[in-house]
Parts: C-alpha cells; sequence; structure tokens
C-alpha cells in the first residue's frame, strides 16, 4: 500500500500499514446527538469518508465503524429542557444526522454502534480495569488512575504534572475531593437524581463516561488492536488521549496504530462548535447550496489545515451568502455540465465520429493521478486540480468535435467515463444526474434573483422566433435582457439552455 498519513502519535507523516495488507480496521468517533449536525461535523466525515473510499478503490477491503453517542449529559439536559423522552430525543438527532451524511454523499460505515445498545460491555471494561488496579470506586464513581499508566500524554504529547485537571480545568470540588489525582477521569458517573435517566452497575444507578463508550465499541467490532482511529482534532485530548490510556491498560496491546485528526472550521479565527454558538447547521447551508458543493468545497482544503468559513452580510447583518461555497457549487456545476455535455456528445453509429487516435490519450489516466494524490497524506486539493486538469482536457475537445459537427469516438468517450468513474468512486463526487442537479442549482439561484422561470423561457422562444426570421437586432436585444437579469444562454445542438453563473 503505497499509502502515507500524518500520525498523531508518531508527530510524522508514515507509511499506512494494516495488520492484514488486504484489510484495514478503522473507527472514527461520531456524533452525540443533542442537536443538528454543523460544518464541523460534515468536514469530519467527509474527511473519512474519502479515506475509505479511497481505500477501497485501492483494492483493500474496509470494516469502517463509527458510533452513536445517545448516552450523555447533554443528551440528558436537552431532552428535559425539550420535554420529550430521551431514547426519542436521541432518536429524532440520529436520524437527522444520517440524512444529513447520506446528503453530502457520505458512504454508510459498516457498522455504526449506539452507547445504549453497548452498555454490557462498557461494564465489562470498567470492571477490567477495577480487577487489575487501574481504576477505582470512590462513592459510586468509577476513575481511571493516570498515575497506573506510565505512558498517559503520549498522542497529545503532554506531560501529565502539565496537565490541567481533568483534562478541561473546571473539576468540580466535590469531584475533585473523590479523586487521587486530579487528572484521573470517570469511567461511570454516580446519578442521584432519580427523575434523571440512568441505568444500573455494580457500583450504583448511574451513566458511562464518554471516553469508555468508544474503547467499548471499537474493541467489540475491530478487536483490542486496530489500524486506525480518526476524528477531529479537538478529540486529540482528552477523548482519544484517555481512550489510549484505559484500553491499552486493559489489553495490554497498542489501541489504535494510526491516529488520524482532521483540523477545525474556523470563524473569525475561532474553532466552530456548539458551545461556541458560532456555527451554521448543515441543513441551513442546504437551503443555500447544494449539498454536493459543500463537500466539493471541504475537499478543497487539506484535512489537516484549519478550514475558514467566510460569509457576506447584509445592511442589517444578516448573513446573505457563503461565498466558498458559491464557488464550490460553479465548479461543481462545470463537472456535471461537462458530464451532460460527454453523454450527448457520445458515439451514435460512429458516422461522423471524430477520428483522432491520440484523442482518448489527452484525457488518459485521471485515476492513476487521483490515488497518487490521495495516497499522499489524502491531498484532496491537489486531488481536485487534478479533476480540473481533466475537466478543461474533456471540454476542449469537445469543442473541436462540435466546430466539426461530428460526435465522440468510443475510445475518447470511454476514456471520459472511465475518469467521471474514478471521480466518484475516489471522492464522492459527480454520481448524481446531470440535468436533476443543473435544473436545482438553476432553480435555486433564479428564486434568489426574483426570476420566473416561464418569463425567462418566454424570453427565450421569442428569441428563438427572431433567429428563426434572421431579425438578429431583436435577438441580440432579447440575449441582453436576459444578461441584464443575470441569465447566460448556452446556444448548442439540443437548442438554447440557460443558467444562473
Amino acid at each position: 500500500m503505497a499509502l502515507t498519513l500524518f500520525n498523531t502519535l508518531s508527530g510524522q507523516k508514515e507509511p499506512f500499514r494494516t495488520s492484514d495488507p488486504q484489510k484495514a480496521r478503522i473507527y472514527v468517533c461520531g456524533p452525540t446527538v443533542y442537536d443538528y449536525a454543523h460544518l464541523g461535523h460534515a468536514r469530519c466525515y467527509v474527511v473519512y469518508d474519502v479515506l475509505v473510499r479511497h481505500l477501497r478503490a485501492s483494492g483493500i477491503e474496509v470494516q469502517y465503524v463509527r458510533n452513536i453517542t445517545d448516552i450523555d449529559d447533554k443528551i440528558v439536559r436537552r431532552s428535559a429542557e425539550c420535554e420529550e423522552e430521551m431514547a426519542l430525543f436521541a432518536r429524532r438527532f440520529e436520524d437527522a444526522y444520517r440524512e444529513d451524511m447520506q446528503r453530502l454523499g457520505n458512504l454508510d460505515p459498516n457498522v455504526e454502534p449506539r452507547v445504549s445498545d453497548h452498555l454490557d460491555e462498557i461494564r465489562a471494561l470498567i470492571s477490567r480495569l477495577i480487577e487489575q488496579g487501574i481504576a477505582y470506586e470512590s462513592n459510586g464513581d468509577v476513575y481511571f488512575s493516570v498515575q497506573a499508566f506510565p505512558d498517559y500524554g503520549k498522542l497529545s504529547h503532554r506531560r501529565l504534572d502539565e496537565m490541567e485537571a481533568g483534562g478541561s480545568g473546571r473539576v468540580r470540588e466535590e469531584e475533585s475531593q473523590r479523586k487521587r489525582h486530579p487528572a484521573d477521569f470517570a469511567l461511570w458517573k454516580r446519578c442521584l437524581d432519580e427523575s434523571e435517566a440512568a441505568w444500573p452497575s455494580p457500583w450504583g444507578r448511574g451513566r458511562p463516561g464518554w471516553h469508555i463508550e468508544c474503547s467499548a465499541m471499537s474493541m467489540k467490532y475491530l478487536g483490542e488492536s486496530f489500524d486506525l482511529h480518526g476524528g477531529g482534532l479537538d478529540l486529540v485530548f482528552p477523548h482519544h488521549e484517555n481512550e489510549i490510556a484505559q484500553s491499552e491498560a486493559a489489553t495490554g496491546k497498542p489501541f489504535a496504530t494510526c491516529w488520524m485528526h482532521n483540523g477545525f472550521v474556523e470563524v473569525d479565527r475561532e474553532k466552530m462548535s456548539k458551545s461556541l454558538g458560532n456555527f451554521f447547521t448543515i441543513r441551513e447551508l442546504f437551503e443555500r447550496v447544494e449539498a454536493e458543493a459543500l463537500r466539493y468545497a471541504l475537499l478543497g482544503v487539506h484535512y489537516r489545515s484549519p478550514l475558514h468559513l467566510d460569509w457576506r452580510l447584509d445592511e442589517a447583518g444578516n448573513v446573505v451568502g457563503f461565498p466558498q461555497f458559491e464557488e464550490a457549487e460553479r465548479r461543481l456545476a462545470y463537472v456535471y455540465a461537462t458530464r451532460r455535455r460527454v453523454d450527448e456528445l457520445a458515439p451514435g453509429d460512429l458516422e461522423g465520429a471524430a477520428t483522432s487516435s491520440d484523442e482518448a490519450g489527452e484525457v488518459a489516466g485521471l485515476a492513476e493521478r487521483l490515488q497518487a494524490a490521495l495516497d499522499d497524506d489524502l491531498n484532496t486539493p491537489v486531488a481536485l486540480a487534478q479533476v480540473a486538469e481533466f475537466l478543461s482536457k474533456v471540454n476542449e475537445h469537445c469543442d473541436r468535435v462540435q466546430k466539426k459537427r461530428q460526435r465522440l469516438t468510443p475510445a475518447f468517450h470511454q476514456e471520459v467515463l472511465r475518469g467521471f468513474s474514478a471521480l466518484g468512486r475516489s471522492l464522492g463526487l459527480g454520481l448524481q444526474d446531470p440535468e436533476a442537479l443543473l435544473l436545482r442549482i438553476r432553480s435555486r439561484r433564479a428564486r434568489a434573483l426574483g426570476l420566473d422561470p416561464q418569463e425567462v423561457d418566454a424570453k427565450i422562444e421569442a428569441r428563438r422566433a427572431a433567429r428563426a426570421a434572421k431579425d438578429y437586432a431583436l435577438a441580440d436585444q432579447l440575449r441582453q435582457e436576459l444578461s441584464a437579469w443575470g441569465v447566460e444562454l448556452q446556444d448548442g445542438a439540443e437548442g438554447t439552455r440557460w443558467s444562473i453563473p
């Protein structure tokens, strides 16, 4: 396998090695379902979707596990505020999250375990740690003893004596009194409020800690050691650091070989997050641009770099647009317009087809170039640059063919189709029906400009009639009027199409 990835554990880019050369076992921390997914979630899961797609395109079988955290203090609080039963509340947002992921073009994981379905495994792992003397009970709570794990801090490259208590510095005084060391973290949390959601355990009624949940679920489906653990950069400490400590302390084995983390989405140079209140839900963005355009924009920035979100405001301070997503939608429309054009110029009975023997070579090899870009630490910006070059060459050739009133040869046509297939297989782009997607984009942009598509069509028909009558002055006038409306015309063998760039 030629893939290299930046391993947070080693702090450097290195070859990705799996225990089985033909199979990769991957775990990615999924969402805590107490609200709709935001752009930061979209970025994370698009990144790992591309990783999985790339590995599979390279001939590697992937066992991809991504969890659902449906037991959490935030869920308890929010469901109570909404006066909704906690399990139903969590399932509602889980369903919304899964729908958003599918609209983004993300593949479903092989396994998507919920915390609520794995409490037996969680309690068993906690008991194992207690029996080994690595965890301890304290008045109904169970804590992991960080001093019992000498390598604590190896992922975040921090020293234990330099860490804030509990990894956050916000440990309650009564909790700190129950701990042996300020950095010890909860594996099980007691619940004294009889009205709150809680579950039985050998240590009393309560709920599992966040960190132990992922350890128990990942080990159930991937084994005590697996190939790659992924998530956002914000999870390095304390979440992933604590996962390593409790898992390796329990098993005596390396937990995950490679640790991969994507960068933040930043708003005014601050991390986008629900807790900071500066986030946009994916659903809000879907109302403004195509879901696949969001995917395109996210892939335009290397996964380890921060993605800086920009927007336009009106005089009242309302958000009226997102330039980077709108530009991504224009680029996406170019992908689909090219695909539609190729379909329309597809060879028929070969009569009048172009005959150059070198033409297919002009666009050959996109799959190999995409693989090379993604092999280099999942370099999606370089991959998209290769796609742009491919599309440019395809359109240049189509221009020549149309000028001669010819059609594409089977060799060229098949090579282009192989390129589009590679684009969908590796990046998850270009897989929709071109006509339907382009029409959706046009309709949304027309509504934003206050245009009635029927009026546009009527003016285009009037221009067609003027041209047929050889009244070119009127035809030019009508084209200028449409241009003033923001409408761009494309005349072709199939008639006149219009779009709003």
